[in-house]
């Protein structure tokens, strides 16, 4: 539903598109014989030049939750709707995705997994229980929401019958996994579709706090399959992340293999996600140990998904127009303790960032020294972040006339209702080509950014000397040979010197023109506070910055009527050669992009011409997408030893 003017092709756009996303979408380029190790930054001679765009972060019926409330999906049909097939949805609707992904990680919950396909397919031994047999002929009586706010109910309170636990270490729970790894091996196509094993680790600290993670294997079936997920269930389960570390140290161990963690945005943790003063889990003091061990194992960050973004909070972030994009921060996962205001401090990426430069300072090592994805938290096993395709967060969010008041979730203590629910997002990732491997290590070495739908093109380097004139030749082998990318850090300096960074980006060929590219700057001061700027760097048209160095607003070109817009307004690139204008080589500092395209019609502006609804006045129906970069970090000379 847009319209698009005619793209100007130039020197920046050509190299760009050389490195955009996807087989699918161009021929396969000639890659490096060597990837770099996961752990050192690409070099000139084995630097990625392509991005590939997917999700870490699906779940299928076989989470609990999922398949609770109507999804009738499996993991097969996850990935062929991923790979770019036409399924039927569970809400009987035909689905489809305009462009395929590249690769995707079907994550479905640790707790529980498998057990609801096994209940609706009438599973003898779940049948001969009382409770099972119960709720089993609630779902095929009609009855099938009241016996789901049961067995949620129920499970979430931990008074779910033990005889229907689907544990490690039983059949069906070994079953579970090894369908989830069936699945993998069968759909994996190196070179084409990339699937990777995964699950989600499923922490819910009392009294509702979340602090999820995706664990991602870079292993095949033969090892992945050596362990099983684990659980938050007693005696050997637990809800705190340092046990999940071990357990992956513990896998990596026994295998050989490798493993990350991806922690789940943090806007419903209700400040535990990062902990700036005691660990939530012990109370106590944060150590040394703790940081070393929660970066090694937790490279990259969820920034933005289904439930909300947690780049930033105007409460945070007061000066920055832009930031609160779509928030959700009534409370925690289940809406029984209201959010506080000194909780947000723990929940969102930007001061988290800065947060882990304090507590460097601190303990000598960073712990948020973090990348950036997104990817959709769907459960409805259909990977959609585009607003005019959206699938919503689970079978009852499917499209239709009454999605957008239907609570999404509903407490004493608020609502949220459907219409809240965010089309987002993405996970870019840089990688020498599409493999469990290569892809994996760019992941590792956090060489990615999000987004919260759109497919741009996203370029971000930093180093000493880049200059207008690097944007005119080749910026990619520029930025390779000369600095470094998204994720590194800065290289050693001299005296005199301050930073620079080149920083392009490409709209997206079926999404809005781009409206300015933002360079986010955070940094320790002299006293140790927390200190941030965001600087325009580049912007399309001819707008200028006012007194007080804010540039105007693109426009809008959004026709609520019709749920378009053109492309009349905004660029189709935008780049600059940027350099620190207040930089102190004596404080630490991180900075990272944010790219901001014009407005487009949200996914209720869709909806609401096709299902021909009027919606309430506080519904949201404009957007402006967004893309954000892993950081590039600066340390001064005399602590980068210690770091």
């Amino acid at each position: 539903m847009t319209v698009s003017n005619g793209l100007r092709i130039s020197a920046l756009a050509l190299t760009l598109a050389a490195c955009t996303q996807g087989e699918s979408q161009r021929e396969t380029v000639a890659t490096p014989a060597s990837v770099p190790p996961p752990t050192e930054q690409a070099t000139a001679q084995g630097y990625p030049t392509r991005v590939f765009f997917g999700d870490t972060h699906l779940h299928t019926a076989m989470s609990m939750d999922a398949g609770a409330f109507g999804n009738r999906l499996g993991i097969e049909d996850a990935y062929r709707f991923a790979r770019g097939e036409e399924v039927m949805a569970s809400s009987g609707n035909k689905a489809k995705l305009s462009r395929p992904l590249d690769f995707l990680v079907v994550a479905d919950h640790s707790d529980g997994m498998g057990f609801f396909p096994d209940l609706f397919a009438g599973k003898p031994e779940l049948l001969a229980e009382p409770t099972g047999k119960k709720w089993y002929d609630m779902i095929k009586g009609g009855q099938g929401n009241e016996a789901a706010l049961d067995i949620i109910d129920q499970f979430s309170r931990g008074t779910f019958p033990k005889p229907l636990m689907y544990y490690p270490g039983t059949p069906a729970y070994g079953a579970a996994w090894k369908a989830t790894i069936d699945g993998a091996e069968k759909y994996n196509e190196p070179g084409k579709f990339t699937a990777f094993i995964g699950y989600e680790w499923t922490s819910q600290v009392p009294p509702g706090n979340n602090l999820h993670r995706v664990v991602v294997f870079r292993d095949n079936g033969d090892k992945a399959g050596q362990v099983e997920p684990f659980t938050t269930y007693p005696p050997s389960g637990s809800t705190t992340p340092e046990d999940l570390w071990k357990v992956l140290q513990a896998y990596q161990d026994k295998t050989g293999g490798q493993v990350l963690a991806i922690a789940h945005n943090g806007n419903l943790s209700n400040g535990m996600m990062f902990p700036w003063d005691a660990n939530p889990a012990s109370k106590q003091p944060l150590t040394k140990e703790y940081a070393q061990t929660r970066i090694r194992w937790e490279p990259l960050y969820e920034v933005t998904q289904i439930k909300g973004d947690g780049e930033s909070h105007p409460a945070l972030s007061s000066n920055d127009e832009m930031s609160g994009f779509e928030l959700w921060d009534k409370g925690n996962l289940n809406l029984s303790e209201a959010k506080k205001p000194a909780m947000l401090q723990g929940e969102y990426a930007r001061t988290a960032l800065q947060t882990g430069l304090q507590l460097e300072q601190k303990l000598g090592v960073n712990p948020y020294k973090f990348g950036l994805i997104g990817s959709t938290d769907s459960h409805t096993s259909l990977s959609t972040a585009d607003d005019n395709n959206f699938w919503g967060k689970n079978t009852p969010s499917e499209p239709g006339p009454k999605r957008f008041e239907h609570p999404f979730m509903k407490t004493a203590v608020a609502t949220i209702p459907g219409w809240e629910q965010t089309a987002s997002g993405y996970a870019a990732v840089w990688a020498t080509e599409n493999t469990r491997a290569a892809l994996w290590d760019a992941m590792k070495r956090k060489e990615t950014y999000a987004t919260t739908g759109p497919r741009m093109t996203v370029r971000f380097f930093g180093g000493w000397d880049f200059a207008d004139a690097d944007l005119k030749a080749d910026l990619v082998k520029a930025g390779y040979e000369r600095g470094v990318p998204m994720g590194g850090d800065l290289k050693s300096m001299q005296a005199g010197q301050s930073p620079t960074f080149l920083v392009a980006a490409m709209k997206d060929p079926e999404g809005g023109n781009l409206d300015r590219i933002q360079v986010v700057k955070g940094w320790v001061d002299g006293a140790g506070a927390r200190q941030e700027k965001v600087y325009d760097v580049a912007w399309s048209g001819e707008r200028k910055p006012d007194a007080n160095g804010k540039l105007p607003a693109v426009g809008n070109t959004v026709d609520l009527r019709t749920a378009t817009y053109t492309n009349s307004i905004g660029a189709p690139e935008l780049s600059a050669a940027w350099k620190d204008p207040q930089f102190d080589p004596q404080l630490r500092a991180v900075y990272y992009v944010r790219v901001i395209e014009i407005p487009t019609p949200r996914w209720t502006a869709y909806d609401a011409v096709r299902f021909k609804v009027t919606m309430p006045k506080e519904v949201k129906m404009i957007t402006q997408e967004r893309a954000y970069t892993s950081p590039i970090w600066y340390t001064p000379a005399t602590q980068v030893a210690s770091r």
